[in-house]
Parts: C-alpha cells; sequence; structure tokens
C-alpha cells in the first residue's frame, strides 16, 4: 500500500478479527475522507469561517500559542474546551499530528512529539500529502499487527492513557479523530460553497 492511498480491501469486512475490524473501519474512514478532500483549494484550506478562526501560520505571525516544527505552524487552543472554529488547513494539520505523533510512540523511535514533527503546509496539495503520508504509515503499522499484538497494554506510549489501554482501544480512538474531523471538513467545504454561492 502507497502512503496516502485511498485502496481499501472490501475482504477486511468477511473477516472476524481484531485487527480486521478496526483495519476496516480505519481503511474505509480514510477512503471516504480522501475522496471528500478531492478538488480542494487553496482557498477553501485556508477559508476561515470567522476571523478568529485557528488556522496554520507561517511561524512568528500569530500572538497565539503554536504547535510544529518548520517554517508553517499549527495554532493551537487555549485549552481543550476551546471550540473552535477551524479552518480545513487546520483540522488537517491537527491529523497530521494525532497520527504522526501516535504511529511516533507505537512503531517508531519514541522521540519526537507535536513540535518535533511537521504539522502545517501552506498549500492544500502539501497538507493533503501530508496528511496521507500520516494515515498511510498509521493504517501500514495497524494492519500488520497481530490478533495478540492488538490487545497488547502499552503498545503506544504517547500518552499515560495509551500506556495503561488495550492497543485497539487506540486504534478505535484515531479512527473516531479521522472520522469526527472528517465531518467538519466537510461541512467546512459545504459552507465554503454556501458563502462563495451567495
Amino acid at each position: 500500500m502507497a502512503y496516502g492511498s485511498p485502496e481499501f480491501d472490501w475482504d477486511l469486512l468477511t473477516r472476524p478479527d481484531v485487527v480486521s475490524l478496526v483495519s476496516g473501519q480505519l481503511g474505509f474512514s480514510w477512503l471516504d475522507l480522501h475522496q471528500r478532500l478531492e478538488g480542494l483549494t487553496d482557498d477553501e484550506y485556508l477559508w476561515k469561517p470567522a476571523p478568529w478562526a485557528l488556522s496554520v501560520v507561517p511561524r512568528g505571525k500569530t500572538h497565539r500559542r503554536t504547535a510544529g516544527a518548520g517554517e508553517w505552524v499549527a495554532e493551537w487552543p487555549d485549552g481543550p474546551d476551546d471550540p473552535g472554529p477551524r479552518t480545513v488547513a487546520w483540522l488537517v494539520a491537527h491529523l497530521v499530528e494525532v497520527f504522526g505523533e501516535r504511529w511516533e510512540w507505537t512503531f517508531g523511535e519514541h522521540r519526537r512529539r507535536r513540535d518535533d514533527l511537521v504539522l502545517a503546509h501552506p498549500t492544500a496539495e502539501a497538507g493533503v500529502a501530508a496528511l496521507g503520508e500520516a494515515v498511510g504509515r498509521w493504517r501500514e503499522g495497524v494492519e500488520a499487527l497481530t490478533p495478540d499484538e492488538m490487545w497488547t497494554v502499552g503498545r503506544s506510549q504517547a500518552t499515560e492513557i495509551d500506556q495503561q489501554a488495550p492497543f485497539a482501544h487506540l486504534v478505535l480512538h484515531l479512527n473516531r479523530e479521522l472520522v469526527h474531523h472528517g465531518a467538519e471538513i466537510t461541512v467546512l467545504r459545504d459552507l465554503y460553497r454556501a458563502s462563495s454561492a451567495a
């Protein structure tokens, strides 16, 4: 499987094992979001549904907290209850962060954190490519596990919760992140088209 490939193994849906269940949900969710990202323009990617919406910006060009390495960074919420709103660019950067950091602390060197990863990109093409790579690497790691490995407690060391939970719970959590934020991206694209038509 090439990184970012939306290809989906439909046979997964016929296999009664935990790896197939979580991989099937992950793969199908990525297939769906990947299709919804097709044709994303830079204007849509960076469009702010409100002037104060969190987005991606050149380093040093915001008064807000930021996350990520590189020339562009993601503005970061003040706390977990910050309701937003966010741009598509921010949502893409957040998903790159979620999948990238969890991959690093599960299948990688257990070294890099959010601020060591390049999360934000100034164009839709670059952002979607980075997301495809992050999701693709995660999928490759997850799909290579055995059912026993899927139940291993502490397989991921990314967070305290990850260290205490069977790995399948983390996979389902990241699947939920993909579905949840993918839905937000889809709604933002609808709102952008509606505002442009008006």
